[in-house]
């Protein structure tokens, strides 16, 4: 069954009020109401044996019990399909014990997002994270590329990422959304010959409009081209690409259905949906 790489899930309470927060900004449409329950609803649906929540410190205060939560999470994966990354700030004081204990809690790894946590991916505050966690055996994915929420924020450009992983050779680094979202000449150019991973999620097709007018042509929804998606998977190679989906802004039915029809080698569909995934979160 298919793991996906890259969800997102927020505790019940705030969920409606995250999902749209989130929606107005990038003016997409939402495809679960933000929930485990949710997510685990969705994952039937799609079929998806595993999902990997990446949780998202806009703030230092919120690590620790970000932290706490996916613990907690983590409990349950054997009964929900659903594990969860830590959460991680450059700006936490005492950020070295938390990546300790982060370790001790069992996480697989912390989640970065320059963008929304208002730091460039090749800031010494995160590069200095990074290394600690391939110190520490833990993995960092982090968001690349342009964010749909801010437009024009460039703090997680191919060349910053570039940067970092030559700053953090050791650490197993994946880079989301293919490497850069709407910077994917660039991310094959400058990111090929490094070690990074890529994920797949929201790069495939089009994105989905929430309908509030604010997307005028079909074009500014578009992403990338089957061709396109092919072309950076033959130049990376289908072992460096992780299955994800970003739901709730992914809809993990299509996204499953869309990767399906994709001209690929079935050993490399199933390396990408699955095999890769599990050798990485040893399952």
């Amino acid at each position: 069954m298919p793991i996906d790489f890259h969800t997102h899930v927020f505790p019940d309470q705030i969920a409606q009020k995250a999902i749209c927060k989130l929606q107005a900004a990038s003016h997409t449409r939402p495809f679960t109401d933000g929930t485990a329950r949710g997510l685990a609803a969705s994952m039937k649906r799609a079929g998806i044996g595993l999902s990997v929540v990446l949780p998202v410190a806009t703030s230092a205060r919120q690590v620790p019990g970000i932290n706490d939560a996916a613990k907690r999470m983590n409990e349950r994966a054997g009964v929900t399909g659903i594990l969860s990354f830590g959460g991680m700030h450059p700006d936490l004081e005492g950020w070295e014990a938390e990546m300790e204990r982060i370790r001790e809690l069992g996480l697989p790894g912390v989640k970065l997002h320059p963008p929304y946590q208002h730091v460039d991916a090749d800031d010494e505050r995160v590069v200095r994270i990074v290394k600690k966690a391939g110190e520490l055996g833990l993995m960092v994915i982090t968001h690349a590329g342009l964010d749909v929420g801010l437009p024009g924020n460039r703090c997680s450009t191919p060349e910053k990422l570039r940067r970092l992983s030559e700053r953090a050779p050791d650490t197993v680094l994946i880079l989301a959304h293919m490497g850069g979202w709407r910077c994917w000449k660039e991310a094959e150019a400058l990111l090929r010959d490094t070690g990074v991973y890529l994920d797949t999620s929201f790069s495939l097709g089009s994105m989905t409009e929430s309908g509030d007018g604010y997307y005028q042509t079909p074009e500014e929804l578009r992403l990338l081209e089957e061709e396109g998606f092919l072309r950076l998977v033959d130049r990376f190679g289908a072992h460096r690409i992780l299955f994800g989906t970003d739901s709730p802004w992914g809809d993990q039915e299509a996204a499953v259905s869309l990767f399906e029809a994709l001209a690929l080698p079935e050993e490399d569909k199933q390396a990408i949906f699955s095999l890769n995934a599990q050798k990485l979160l040893n399952r």
